[in-house]
């Protein structure tokens, strides 16, 4: 079976079936703000496929209204961490064996029933994340292409076995990946669909069993992910899930020598810190965020670049790894660019996730928004607030964590908002004069996610590309500069410190990652 990504909404709109897809978001979008308004659904942990409770628990509250309780969620202990671990190694060697095949076969399975509740799955994380429905839409597309490339992957490769040429004529030579054994997988907030599908289905289905962390900030996916997997045949122990913090329990994972391996999306100084506790012997597959930059040059269409930036500093609030945060605009073009995106920037609205309207929904947590407030108070002071800076205005707002996208100017290159990676709508834009000036100051950073230029000069696109010290890198892109990175035909891979190991997810190269390499011979009598 051909690999085909979901697109559903570039379907809908081809198809002119856009009603027909606001009308089954917003249906599921009611039977969740129903839930959401009522008694509070206490979800458990899973730990040897049944249902567990601890002793305490942790209410999650909707970013876009904290009068919405999306469930209670189990505050686990480092007990319920070790008995999670146990279980999944103890479902080790059985499902290690497990033809490839039947694996791939459960989650063909898995990816159609994710199909059927596509828009039951968006609008839980709407409630969940504050995502608008597009994206919201978008990330269970991602996370349905994920397990469909996956599976390919592996029919592909043939379980990841191949012959090869033997070294003398009675021998038979084949090498075979193999599993590590047990993994933990840590989630983030902003695709809690797509990245723990990603990541989980990746360590699943070349035969290793998982203990799964989701977000605090949003564990709802994610519970509705296992499930999913549950309901599509999983063995009992093969994935386990414990909610709780970052400390406690994905501390407790990190430590335990029955880990075999950690894939992890996240900050830097997180996935850092994994990689220094995690003994020389066990992998880590870490993505870890950027200072994403995206270059306006003299010759560029100006229209596709204004689209391209506002797409990738602002869609999802900023809160994308590879969101464009800083921008570099050729000085012959400055001064007609600029208002052209500050324009476009102040038309976006800013609002409720579930509304059709709505391109900013809120940002995830109050101490988002406070961060957002204060570095907004530190551009004003050293540079200057073009456009936003504010928290956004409204009585329908203000029971959320809702701030205006921004755009700075005027910021010294080496000012600490041109440095660090925010995770809010804040936009930091730059002069240039000569291209290999910007491009040595879009390298000058610890990151190395996305990048993007916008330019028709061939030449000055060939040197971006060969110059530049990023993963994932585009021209002229409008419908993102920076973001929006397809399963099967953009390897999502960081450099430097946005990644460990210099290969992307949705690529042919991500599942060994998950695997080792085992020689068998068998000499023929």
């Amino acid at each position: 079976m051909t690999f085909r990504n979901e697109v559903t909404y570039e379907r809908a709109k081809a198809e002119g079936r856009r009603e027909g897809y606001h009308r089954a978001y917003e249906r599921a979008a009611d039977d969740w703000l129903a839930q959401a308004r009522g008694v509070a659904v206490n979800y458990p942990n899973h730990i040897g496929g049944l249902p567990m409770f601890s002793e305490k628990v942790f209410r999650d509250l909707s970013p876009a209204d904290q009068d919405l309780t999306v469930g209670l969620f189990q505050q686990s202990s480092a007990g319920d961490v070790r008995w999670a671990i146990d279980s999944a190694r103890d479902a080790f060697e059985e499902w290690s064996r497990e033809d490839w095949d039947r694996r791939v076969a459960l989650f063909e399975r898995a990816a159609a029933l994710m199909r059927r509740r596509k828009f039951y799955l968006a609008a839980a994380m709407t409630l969940d994340n504050g995502k608008p429905r597009h994206e919201a839409v978008g990330d269970v597309d991602e996370a349905i292409d994920f397990i469909e490339y996956y599976c390919s992957e592996v029919r592909r490769t043939n379980g990841f076995e191949r012959l090869t040429d033997p070294a003398f004529p009675d021998e038979e030579s084949r090498v075979v990946l193999r599993p590590y054994g047990t993994w933990a997988v840590i989630c983030p907030f902003n695709f809690p669909l797509a990245i723990t599908a990603g990541m989980t289905t990746a360590a699943l289905i070349t035969g290793n069993t998982v203990v799964l962390k989701p977000s605090s900030s949003a564990p709802l996916p994610v519970q509705l992910f296992y499930e999913i997997l549950d309901e599509a045949g999983l063995p009992p122990g093969v994935l386990n899930m414990v909610a709780g913090s970052g400390d406690e329990v994905g501390g407790a994972l990190v430590r335990s020598k029955g880990i075999d391996g950690v894939a992890f999306t996240g900050s830097r100084d997180v996935g850092l810190g994994i990689m220094r506790e995690s003994p020389p012997e066990r992998p880590v597959v870490a993505e870890m965020g950027s200072k994403n930059p995206i270059v306006v040059s003299g010759e560029a269409d100006l229209e596709a670049a204004v689209e391209g930036v506002v797409a990738s500093a602002f869609s999802y609030s900023g809160q994308k790894c590879s969101a464009c945060s800083r921008l570099y605009v050729h000085e012959s073009v400055y001064g007609t660019f600029l208002p052209m995106l500050l324009e476009r920037t102040s038309q976006l609205v800013v609002g409720d996730p579930f509304d059709r309207t709505t391109d900013l929904g809120p940002v995830i947590t109050r101490k988002a928004m406070e961060n957002y407030l204060a570095w907004s108070e530190l551009a004003r002071r050293d540079g200057r607030v073009s456009v936003g800076g504010a928290r956004a205005d409204g009585p329908a707002l203000a029971r959320g964590f809702y701030v205006k996208p921004t755009v700075v100017e005027a910021l010294p290159e080496a000012h600490e908002l041109m440095r660090r990676e925010l995770f809010v709508p804040i936009l930091c834009a730059q002069r240039y004069r000569s291209l290999q000036d910007a491009v040595a100051r879009c390298n000058d950073t610890d990151f190395g996610l996305t990048a993007g230029i916008f330019s028709n000069n061939e030449v000055e696109v060939k040197y971006f590309f060969d110059a530049i010290r990023f993963g994932v890198v585009y021209a002229n892109r409008r419908r993102g500069g920076s973001t929006g990175a397809m399963v099967g035909a953009q390897a999502f891979t960081g450099w430097k410190s946005s990644g460990s190991t210099g290969h992307g997810t949705g690529s042919r190269h991500y599942l060994p990652q998950f695997m080792r390499e085992q020689s068998r011979t068998v000499v023929r009598r």
